[in-house]
């Protein structure tokens, strides 16, 4: 009797321990794994976040570094025109006030002094002192120099060149442009000597031909002018 009774008492025992560890496993297991999961989505969400902050911040960086590079592009840009600009006006000052010496100085076939001074003399002695410049003797080697300018954009210190035929035989410098497009120019007239004219002039008006330049933007001369020549002037 005492041994049965034991029995079912361990039985008992035994059913009630394994009721109990199936309870804990079913209950606790799935709450722990259930954290885990949410914690783990937390996480995920917050590196995410994180990586299109990162990614927005190089992306306002890249755009920030190109806008100030081009920004400063455009500042060199604009200060090496600026530069260029003055040098250019700085020489057609120098070349015209150079000219603007000569004013009175008389005439003469073939001279090359300010005693007496011919057209092709007057522009090489002129652009020689003011811009360093070595130009050909006579007028129609110096219609070869420089870039060819039509007659509306022509500017202070370009040449304009006259013929009484074919032959190109009398220079000037031009001295200015109203705005009306009246062009004035200096130079060594035979009447006169240096002074200053127009093309509006009739009698300089019809002998007008071409104008070249020989100083460009930049304030430099073209790479064409390197020649001399010396040969007897073929001046008016």
């Amino acid at each position: 009797m005492k041994k049965r009774v034991l029995f079912y008492l361990v039985a008992l025992v035994t059913t009630v321990s394994l009721q109990s560890c199936a309870t804990n496993y079913v209950v606790s297991k799935p709450a722990t794994y259930a954290k885990e999961y949410k914690t783990d989505a937390k996480l995920a969400s917050i590196d995410n976040k994180k990586m299109e902050q990162d990614k927005q911040k190089l992306i306002d960086s890249f755009l920030a570094e190109k806008a100030a590079s081009i920004a400063n592009a455009k500042k060199a840009v604009k200060n090496s025109e600026i530069a260029k600009a003055i040098k250019h006006n700085k020489t057609i000052d120098g070349i015209l006030e150079e000219a603007e010496t000569y004013l009175g100085t008389p005439y003469r076939y073939g001279g090359t002094t300010r005693r007496g001074i011919d057209c092709s003399a007057f522009v090489l002695s002129v652009f020689g002192a003011a811009a360093g410049l070595t130009l050909p003797r006579v007028a129609a080697s110096q219609a070869q120099e420089g870039e060819r300018v039509e007659k509306g954009e022509l500017q202070k210190g370009d040449l304009i060149f006259f013929s009484h035929g074919r032959r190109i035989s009398h220079v000037g410098i031009v001295e200015s442009v109203t705005e009306e497009g009246e062009i004035k120019f200096i130079h060594a007239a035979t009447s006169k000597g240096v002074m200053v004219s127009s093309l509006n002039d009739s009698y300089w008006g019809p002998k007008f031909r071409f104008a070249k330049r020989v100083i460009n933007a930049e304030g430099e001369t073209y790479n064409n002018l390197a020649s001399t020549t010396q040969a007897t002037p073929a001046n008016f």
